[in-house]
């Protein structure tokens, strides 16, 4: 079941889509319609989603994101989802996007799309100014959360200069909290304790080796 984690953020239970990799999605509760970033197989966690206002919006942070559910959840609330123009051929193998990120842009009126391509061409961030006076960051696989802190989302086919500029911009970031898609350890977001520039370089340093 969906377990709430904040004022407005609901988190999905964990996932293993692959062997050492654990997931969640988290549903941003709003006024204006709630925001599922990221994706769950989890039928269950979805059908709670309807007790909590639905999902009016579906964004993606990359094409691993990419599943099946994700045509549950539009045919169930009639969910617009989003992902970036980089990654179509990908989506159109599944679900053709109603939103196209393409560039740096405020949605949703709290809600920016920030691209950071590197992990996969087509990655990307948001941040969410909330109603309850905090700023989230969601960083997809660009930077994931090991007990150890944040690292860099950088596999075998990954681009490691764009990773590290979508790193640095991340870096110029002032949020509250973060939530990564990918995880490992004990959770998949963490409280910024003030010191989010220096987190960020500890994954800059872990990228340049």
């Amino acid at each position: 079941m969906v377990k709430q984690v904040l004022a407005d953020v609901w988190e999905t239970r964990v996932e293993s889509p692959f062997p050492g990799l654990t997931t969640h999605a988290y549903l941003l509760t709003r006024d204006m319609g709630n925001v599922l970033f990221y994706n769950t197989s989890q039928p269950a966690d979805i059908e709670h989603m309807l007790a909590l206002g639905g999902v009016r919006y579906q964004f993606l942070s990359h094409r691993d994101e990419l599943g099946v559910s994700i045509k549950q959840i539009r045919a169930q609330f009639d969910a617009q989802l989003g992902g970036h123009l980089n990654e179509q051929a990908e989506f159109a193998e599944v679900c053709t996007p109603d939103i196209v990120f393409f560039k740096r842009q405020k949605l949703l009126e709290n809600v920016e799309v920030i691209p950071t391509p590197g992990h996969t061409p087509g990655s990307c961030c948001f941040l969410v100014h909330s109603e309850h006076n905090r700023t989230y960051l969601f960083t997809g696989d660009t930077l994931y959360l090991t007990d150890d802190g944040w690292q860099p989302g950088m596999l075998s086919f990954s681009d490691r200069d764009a990773l590290m500029e979508s790193l640095k911009l991340l870096q110029t970031l002032q949020p509250d909290v973060v939530f990564s898609s990918a995880f490992s350890g004990f959770s998949g977001y963490r409280k910024v304790s003030g010191h989010w520039s220096d987190e960020v370089q500890q994954a800059i340093n872990t990228l340049k080796g």
